[in-house]
């Protein structure tokens, strides 16, 4: 463990600290005291930015979407298919970047507007085709949901038996160095007077890229026939 040479300690040193911590440990394992440990410093000093570890994970998260924002800057997509598509791509792939990357963002609280001018920007992409506010902002949530709970579900069963390398979007492996690999071949045999559910197993727990991507499919499609303007499905 190579711990961090403090200078000053404030709460986005403390913050990018954790998400390195959170990689090695998982979510279960993080404490303030191991981040204290890292940062050489005594836990109680922590405390003099985030009243406990709730607060932590705000701010974790709140860094998590900063990287994200900065990793992709400019004007999304005007066609909200191809922006919406896009944004959710970035999302999964910042997520999957760090172990339990999913879980700690979901339930949160920004600690910052730093998500409001993208919010905004890809909001606008839905009004501007016709959506009303209520539909634009129904929409972009439906997606943002299907998406963290995606990741949280392909974090949980470990890594990809249909990537040998391991290497989701982030560089990190969707299970981190948590779960081993979901052994479908034993699922198969627990379910054998199940073939169809048995079956199954190989669209839900194999390759996940594409299996999100045909899940974001349905979810872009399912958006248009039932929030889209009448113009649009006509």
């Amino acid at each position: 463990m190579v711990k961090v040479a403090v200078t000053r300690l404030d709460r986005g040193l403390v913050a990018r600290t954790a998400l390195d911590v959170l990689n090695e440990v998982g979510l279960d394992g993080l404490s303030l005291r191991a981040i204290a440990g890292r940062l050489d410093v005594k836990a109680p000093a922590l405390y003099w930015h985030f009243k406990d570890k709730q607060a932590l994970l705000d701010e974790m998260a709140t860094e998590m979407l900063r990287r994200a924002t900065a990793a992709a800057p400019g004007a999304p997509d005007p066609d909200w298919r191809a922006g919406l598509a896009h944004s959710m791509r970035g999302l999964r792939a910042e997520l999957l970047r760090y172990r339990d990357g999913a879980k700690v963002y979901s339930g949160t609280h920004f600690t910052d507007i730093a998500y409001a001018a993208s919010l905004d920007a890809y909001l606008r992409t839905f009004t501007d085709a016709g959506f009303t506010v209520r539909a634009a902002a129904r929409a972009w949530f439906t997606a943002y949901s299907y998406t963290i709970g995606y990741v949280t579900e392909e974090q949980a069963m470990g890594p990809d038996t249909a990537d040998p390398g391991g290497a989701d979007p982030g560089g990190v492996d969707s299970g981190g160095t948590g779960p081993e690999p979901y052994d479908l071949g034993a699922r198969a045999e627990r379910l054998a007077a199940y073939p169809l559910a048995a079956a199954a197993g190989e669209e839900l727990f194999r390759d996940r890229g594409a299996g999100f991507e045909a899940g974001l499919a349905a979810v872009v499609a399912g958006i248009e026939l039932t929030l889209a303007p009448r113009s649009f499905t006509d």
